[in-house]
């Protein structure tokens, strides 16, 4: 078995220390470091105790050696693409955890800066998470099972206004939305 702790440390953006630091009880950066390259047993309480500390399943810290995951082998930079001194894991954004459940808009006819064929995949918030959502594109449920899709440009109170992609739209307001979605990642085929 080969554990995928570096893949999912980095996708989460962090360090040794970060994860040492979020442990249960608190352990050292060497320790992590170790459990990551396999010069120390990833025991079944390490395993534990690193997910928690990471947000994820225990389960995903381990695969097998021929699972098919996609793969990090290269990096854009200002120089251009780049080899990675060693290939990684890409893992999905429905693993990494986080905040909220992940929910998928599909776009089927072109609209501002989306096009048909993509995918936006968004992460859901409760009220109390209104406020860092604004000045990005959301979906909000409507009434009757419907939504509404675009940059929200306005919060006041329980009601937020939105402004749907594409020039010549008109700003929607809803009021009370139960939740919202907002963006964290577009999936492009080319």
């Amino acid at each position: 078995m080969i554990n995928r702790i570096r893949d999912i440390r980095k996708a989460k953006n962090l360090t040794l220390a970060d994860v040492a630091a979020r442990c249960t009880p608190p352990t050292t950066a060497q320790t992590i470091g170790r459990l990551e390259t396999g010069m120390r047993q990833l025991s079944l309480t390490w395993m534990n105790r690193i997910a928690a500390a990471l947000e994820v399943e225990p389960e995903l810290l381990v695969r097998t050696s021929h699972d098919g995951t996609p793969r990090f082998i290269a990096r854009m930079t200002e120089a251009g693409a780049e080899p990675l001194t060693e290939p990684r894991d890409a893992v999905l954004p429905t693993a990494l955890g986080g905040d909220g459940a992940l929910v998928v808009l599909a776009v089927e006819a072109s609209a501002g800066e989306y096009r048909a064929g993509d995918q936006v995949w968004l992460r859901q918030v409760g009220p109390e998470g209104f406020g860092r959502l604004l000045n990005r594109d959301v979906l909000a449920p409507r009434a009757g099972g419907r939504f509404a899709f675009g940059r929200m440009i306005d919060r006041d109170g329980t009601r937020i206004a939105l402004l749907p992609p594409g020039q010549g739209t008109r700003q929607v307001v809803i009021d009370h939305p139960a939740w919202l979605a907002g963006a964290d990642m577009l999936v492009r085929k080319l």
